[in-house]
C-alpha cells in the first residue's frame, strides 16, 4: 500500500486538530473539568481571581487585560475570553486586576508576575505559562516573553501592542498628519479648544466616505502608516478617525504617562502617486514629536524581537486603535533578531478594536499549546506581503 505524500499527513493532521478543538467546544465543562475552585481576593494591593479545575494538568494561563482608562483607583479583574476554553481543557487560568488603572505595563506586569509566585504557593509550580493578553496586555505579552522567559514560556496576544512604545509612535505620527493636510493646529490643542479644532479639522478633509481633497490625501498618508491598503479600511476610518488625534498635551481620558514616550523622528510617511503631494515633501514638512528626556527606556524601550518562546498574535486589519502596523514592526525585529519562527500571525478583516470570531480565539489557543508541547507550529499570514488578501480563513 502507497504511503501518503508528505503534505497529505500534514493536511489530514490539521483536519483532525480541528475537530478535536470543535469537540472541546462542544463538550459540557463537567466532561473535563468535573468542578473549578475559584480564589478571589487582593495580593501586593491588586486584585485577583484564579480558577483551578479539579483535575488540573500542570498548565497556566495568565491573563493580562487591556487599558482601563485614567485615574487614581485600582484596575478590576476580568474574565478572559479564553476562559471556558482553557478550564475545559484542564488548564489553569490566573488574572491581576492591577495596583491601579493607567497605562503602565511596567507596574502590571510586576503585578502578574507578584501573582504567579501567589498561585505557586498555593498549587505549585505549573509546568508551563502561557501570557495572554488584550489590547495593552499585548504590550504586557511581549514584554514578559522577552524579558521573562524563565517565568513564560508561550504568549497569545489579540488586538495587542505587540510593538510596544511603536503604538504612541502611531497616534503621534496620525495626528501629526492630520495637522498638515488639514492645516489645523492639532497638536498643540487644550481641552479648551479641542473640541473647536476637530471641527475645524473635519470641515476641512470632510468625513471618510465624503473626503475632500485634503482628505483624500490624508486617507492615503494613514492608509501606509498604518501598514498598507487593508481590508475593511473604511469601516476603520469611519470609527477610529477622530479617537487617534493626540495633542502633545494628552487629553484627561489620554495617557500622559505614554505620551511623554512618543517619538516620530523615524517615522516614513507615504503617500499615493497623483494627489498633488509627494512622499519627499510629506516628510520633510510634517512635524515631528520628541520624546521627553528619559523617556523610551525598560518596558517603554523598544521591543528586541529576542523570542525565546513561541507568540501567537491576532490582529483585526483594520482595527486603526491598534493598527496592523504593529504587527509589521515587531515581525521585522523578530527578522532582524532571527526570532521570526517563533511568531505566528493571525488576522481578522474587521474594523473594530479587539473583535474576533471566538472560534478563532479558542482554536488560536489550542494551537499554541499544541506549538508549546508537541513542536506544531500553527498556519498564519504574512503580514509583510500583500496587505489586500489578510483575513484569516
Amino acid at each position: 500500500m502507497a504511503r501518503p505524500e508528505r503534505g497529505a499527513l500534514t493536511v489530514r493532521a490539521g483536519i483532525w486538530r480541528r475537530i478535536l478543538a470543535t469537540l472541546l467546544l462542544l463538550l459540557p465543562a463537567a466532561a473535563l473539568a468535573d468542578e473549578v475552585r475559584t480564589l478571589e481576593g487582593t495580593h501586593a494591593d491588586a486584585p485577583y481571581r484564579i480558577d483551578m479545575p479539579a483535575h488540573w494538568n500542570g498548565g497556566l494561563v495568565m491573563f493580562v487585560h487591556g487599558y482601563g482608562g485614567e485615574g487614581t483607583s485600582r484596575g478590576g479583574v476580568e474574565y478572559p475570553r479564553i476562559g471556558d476554553v482553557a478550564l475545559k481543557g484542564n488548564y489553569a487560568w490566573a488574572g491581576s486586576g492591577y495596583s491601579s488603572v493607567g497605562y503602565h505595563p511596567d507596574r502590571f506586569l510586576a503585578d502578574t508576575i507578584a501573582l504567579r509566585e501567589l498561585f505557586i504557593a498555593k498549587f505549585g509550580k505549573p509546568r508551563w505559562t502561557i501570557l495572554y493578553g488584550e489590547s495593552m496586555g499585548g504590550h504586557m505579552v511581549v514584554a514578559g516573553l522577552e524579558r521573562h522567559p524563565d517565568l513564560f514560556q508561550a504568549g497569545l496576544a489579540e488586538c495587542g501592542v505587540v510593538d510596544g512604545v511603536g503604538l504612541i509612535d502611531w497616534y503621534y505620527a496620525y495626528t501629526a498628519a492630520a495637522q498638515y493636510f488639514s492645516g489645523v493646529t492639532l497638536l498643540d490643542a487644550t481641552p479648551a479648544d479641542y473640541d473647536r479644532k476637530v471641527a475645524e479639522f473635519v470641515e476641512k478633509i470632510g468625513k471618510p466616505g465624503a473626503y475632500t481633497e485634503r482628505g483624500r490625501r490624508f486617507d492615503s498618508a494613514v492608509r501606509s502608516l498604518a501598514g498598507g491598503d487593508m481590508p475593511a479600511w473604511g469601516d476603520g476610518m469611519a470609527k477610529h478617525y477622530l479617537e487617534d488625534l493626540w495633542p502633545r498635551v494628552p487629553l484627561p481620558k489620554q495617557s500622559a504617562e505614554f505620551a511623554r514616550h512618543a517619538d516620530t523622528r523615524g517615522i516614513v510617511y507615504g503617500i499615493a502617486p497623483g494627489l498633488g503631494v509627494d512622499a519627499a515633501t510629506l516628510n520633510r514638512e510634517t512635524p515631528r514629536i520628541v520624546p521627553a528626556p528619559g523617556a523610551r527606556t525598560g518596558i517603554f524601550a523598544p521591543f528586541t524581537g529576542r523570542l525565546r518562546g513561541p507568540l501567537l498574535t491576532l490582529h483585526d486589519t483594520a482595527d486603526l486603535d491598534v493598527p496592523v502596523r504593529m504587527a509589521q514592526n515587531y515581525r521585522r525585529r523578530t527578522l532582524a533578531a532571527g526570532t521570526s519562527h517563533l511568531l505566528v500571525t493571525r488576522t481578522q478583516a474587521r474594523s473594530d478594536h479587539c473583535d474576533f470570531a471566538q472560534t478563532l480565539r479558542d482554536e488560536s489557543f489550542l494551537d499554541l499549546v499544541a506549538w508549546l508541547e508537541k513542536g506544531v507550529v500553527p498556519k498564519g499570514e504574512d503580514v509583510l506581503g500583500d496587505v489586500t488578501k489578510l483575513g484569516f480563513r
